[in-house]
C-alpha cells in the first residue's frame, strides 16, 4: 500500500509585538491557555509544557468533549525558531511537523508557520485553523 500524499502549508502574519513576546507565547502555559488551540466554542482545560528540545506538550481543549493536542519539541532557538511534532490523537495517530519562524522588524515581527505532512483532506481545515489561531495570538499580544 502506498503512503498518501502529504502537503506543506505555510501562513505568514505580521504581529505588533516583539519577536521575544511572540516566541514566548508558544511556550508559557499562562499565555498558551488563552489562545493556542482555543476555539470560539471551546476552552482550554489543561496545558502541560516541557519547553526543551526533546520535551513535550499536551494541551486539552474541551468543546462537547475533550480533544488533546500533543507534540514534542525538536528545535528551540529563542526568539527566532520553534519546531515541534504535532498530533491530535482523537483524529489521527500520525504526527506532523510544525515550524515557527519569527523575524524581528522595526515594528513588531513577522511570523511564518510551516506545517509539513498534512493530508490533503485536512489541508483546508488545517490552513483555516492555524489562521484563526494566529489571529487569536495577535489579539492576545495586542
Amino acid at each position: 500500500m502506498t503512503e498518501p500524499e502529504r502537503l506543506t502549508l505555510r501562513i505568514t502574519r505580521h504581529l505588533n509585538a516583539s519577536a521575544e513576546r511572540v516566541f514566548d507565547a508558544w511556550l508559557e502555559p499562562e499565555t498558551v491557555v488563552k489562545w493556542l488551540f482555543k476555539t470560539p466554542t471551546g476552552r482550554i482545560e489543561h496545558v502541560s509544557i516541557d519547553a526543551r528540545v526533546g520535551g513535550s506538550f499536551l494541551i486539552t481543549r474541551r468543546d462537547s468533549e475533550d480533544v488533546e493536542h500533543v507534540g514534542r519539541y525538536l528545535e528551540i532557538e529563542r526568539p527566532r525558531r520553534l519546531v515541534f511534532t504535532f498530533a491530535v490523537p482523537k483524529f489521527s495517530t500520525v504526527a506532523t511537523r510544525v515550524a515557527i519562524d519569527i523575524v524581528p522588524l522595526a515594528s513588531g515581527c513577522e511570523l511564518t508557520l510551516t506545517h509539513e505532512g498534512v493530508l490533503p483532506e485536512w489541508s483546508e481545515r488545517t490552513q483555516s485553523g492555524w489562521g484563526m489561531l494566529l489571529e487569536g495570538l495577535a489579539a492576545q499580544l495586542a
